[in-house]
């Protein structure tokens, strides 16, 4: 099994605001569909509906969505009623893309996880990105910080799992 958790956060953890993301790093989201490329994504449904309707689904991938609403329909994407079922429609691999609950629950079933830390602290924010344990998450690569065309600055950082 690959599953890989992929999430950007401010200082404090969090990843959103108001079902959006509190920043812009086009350099963030460059990353995001380099490490996605063609495989499958795994998200929830707030996040499916996030998406810019033009970017729904993300051309080029499998989309599921994890939804408790069993009418719910993401056209171009496969609904599932939870992460379990989500996994085992992708065969266990697939990158984790949101957003809090997803995230959290993904955490047991996660290889590796994939952020990009921004140097912004998030007044209001109402998601959180789920906490690393340093007992079961060993550090891969930090980069250095960088400063986004908008301004921003940010790092990527990579977490393996620790041996079982």
């Amino acid at each position: 099994m690959t599953v890989s958790l992929v999430w950007a956060q401010d200082l404090a953890g969090a990843i959103g605001k108001a079902n959006t993301i509190p920043w812009r790093v086009p350099e963030d989201m460059a990353r995001f569909k380099e490490l996605t490329g063609t495989g499958a994504v795994v998200m929830g449904r707030k996040t499916w509906e996030s998406l810019p309707p033009k970017f729904r689904p993300l051309p080029g991938r499998r989309n599921v969505v994890v939804t408790r609403n069993a009418g719910f329909e993401a056209p171009g994407a496969e609904t599932v009623g939870g992460l379990s079922e989500a996994l085992d429609l992708t065969g266990g691999v697939a990158s984790v893309m949101g957003g809090g609950e997803i995230y959290t629950a993904a955490m047991e079933f996660a290889t590796q996880l994939r952020v990009t830390e921004i140097d912004v602290l998030v007044e209001g924010a109402d998601a959180f990105a789920p906490e690393i344990d340093a007992d079961v998450w060993t550090l891969a690569d930090r980069g250095d910080w960088e400063t986004s065309r908008t301004g921003t600055r940010y790092r990527f950082v990579d977490y393996r799992r620790a041996a079982r």
